[in-house]
């Protein structure tokens, strides 16, 4: 994507998109990192000229580089795996409520301290130098530069929530050397510059600088949130996963927070991201993988179905994995004793609906873990197409649901490389994220959702699937 940025402008175009297709080898599935790399270097010389350039990305994951900075094999992909069992040996080690207590972060089995934990022993491991997460490993290819952003850092499960540095304690009781990552960079600071050989291959003229941006891409989206001056608001950063919570000052480190599954990450400007994680659009996006219809056409047949017949627990970890998601769905409905959708306008409204009432789960349980209400629900990212998703999380939340803009993590990573080029605010200012915001505001399309119809039958299905789940 390019941006091009001013007070009053803030436009994006398109200059390139190419496939990520996880590859699966030996019965480990990995990510094609190398494809991915010549995406972007491909995607540099369709963009022509630019004036800075910065890569967010998926979390988690990383790439292992030996002592002369060649990569040990293509990166885990998150799915695999190789993790299964891996987080009760880690809290043997340190309980769970003592690891939480420090970092902060809720559990998922892929973690990244988990997965060094479950390569514990491996060849790749053992010569490895360095490691270095995804969009890190990104730009230590454009420029040479090695660094680890602090945003994406978070989600390693390995920082210290309160100070932001490496967690020694956690790293010594589970027995990772975080010194295999290298030093910590914030949002806004300079990588580098795109190396004299990227500079020959895209054709493009240096210096060219290299920017870390909240390189978490949901850190990215929650930039791009276009809410007003004084608003309470939450989040929902939608896409494969749905991302549900509030932007904090501080974390929340209690037993209840852990319990409830909220995660503290790092966001821009020393906030904190609080939120849980749920399983999103992956659920619809593998049931047309299979299905191969029109989505527009079937999310006008899911809106004729009848509301809340049957619902999910979105966040099951049993839909994780690739693979016979209608299936899935049905026999979760079968076996909590729910009517069974048939067709694809049935799954799809089930799955609509689930991800509504788990939408306004967390957001509820947000509110009351971190004492911070809100009055607005912003929808960011490529679930803001979903109308009958919009309306259902508004009808849901009894709230009012602002969607928009779709390319939340694109937008806020071209206006955290706009700041960093001194064309919107000065990093460091308090409150300079608010000129970020105030310019998306006024620039970018926005839609506004009212709750609609009877919040009774939400209550009734809320009360349903707790019985449910428990």
């Amino acid at each position: 994507m390019v941006g091009r940025v001013g007070r009053d402008t803030l436009e994006m175009r398109e200059a390139h998109r190419f496939e990520n297709r996880p590859v699966r080898v030996g019965g480990t599935l990995h990510w094609d990192v190398l494809a991915l790399y010549q995406g972007i270097v491909d995607g540099l010389c369709a963009a022509r000229q630019v004036d800075s350039v910065g890569v967010d990305s998926w979390a988690v994951d990383y790439g292992l580089l030996d002592a002369d900075g060649t990569l040990l094999g293509n990166p885990v992909h998150y799915r695999d795996a190789r993790t299964e069992g891996v987080a009760e040996r880690v809290w043997k080690m340190m309980p769970a409520e003592a690891l939480y207590g420090v970092t902060g972060i809720q559990y998922v089995p892929f973690n990244t301290l988990y997965q060094l934990v479950a390569a514990r022993g491996s060849q790749a491991l053992g010569t490895a130098r360095q490691a270095l997460l995804i969009p890190d490993l990104m730009g230590y290819w454009l420029t040479g530069v090695a660094g680890t952003e602090v945003t994406n850092a978070s989600t390693t499960q390995l920082l210290d929530a309160v100070s932001r540095t490496w967690s020694a304690e956690v790293a010594e009781r589970v027995g990772v050397d975080v010194g295999l990552f290298p030093p910590l960079r914030q949002p806004g600071s300079r990588i580098g510059e795109l190396l004299p050989a990227v500079l020959e291959e895209t054709g493009l003229r240096g210096p060219i600088p290299v920017t870390a941006v909240a390189s978490h891409d949901t850190a990215s989206a929650v930039v791009a949130v276009p809410a007003a001056a004084g608003e309470r608001f939450a989040y929902i950063s939608t896409g494969t996963w749905s991302l549900v919570g509030l932007e904090l000052e501080r974390p929340v480190l209690t037993e209840a927070s852990r319990l409830a599954n909220f995660t503290n990450e790092a966001g821009i400007d020393g906030t904190v991201r609080y939120l849980r994680n749920i399983m999103g659009l992956w659920l619809l996006q593998e049931c047309l993988r299979e299905w191969r219809t029109d989505l527009l056409a079937l999310l006008e047949a899911a809106a004729g179905q009848p509301p809340l017949r049957s619902v999910i627990d979105a966040a099951d970890p049993g839909f994780l994995a690739p693979g016979r998601m209608a299936d899935r769905v049905r026999e979760a409905c079968r076996t909590t004793g729910q009517p069974v959708p048939d067709t694809p306008p049935e799954v799809t409204r089930c799955i609509l609906d689930s991800l509504a009432l788990a939408h306004r789960r967390a957001i509820e349980d947000a509110q009351r873990l971190a004492d911070h209400p809100v009055d607005v629900v912003h929808i960011v990212g490529g679930g803001v197409h979903n109308a009958l998703l919009c309306q259902l999380t508004a009808d849901a939340c009894g709230l009012p649901v602002v969607a928009g803009p779709a390319e939340a993590a694109a937008l806020g990573n071209v206006v955290v490389q706009a700041r960093a080029l001194g064309a919107l605010g000065v990093v460091g200012e308090p409150g300079a994220v608010r000129d970020l915001r105030d310019l998306l505001i006024r620039t970018q399309p926005l839609t506004r959702y009212e709750p609609a119809g009877e919040r009774a039958a939400w209550d009734a299905a809320a009360a349903r699937l707790a019985a449910t789940s428990s």
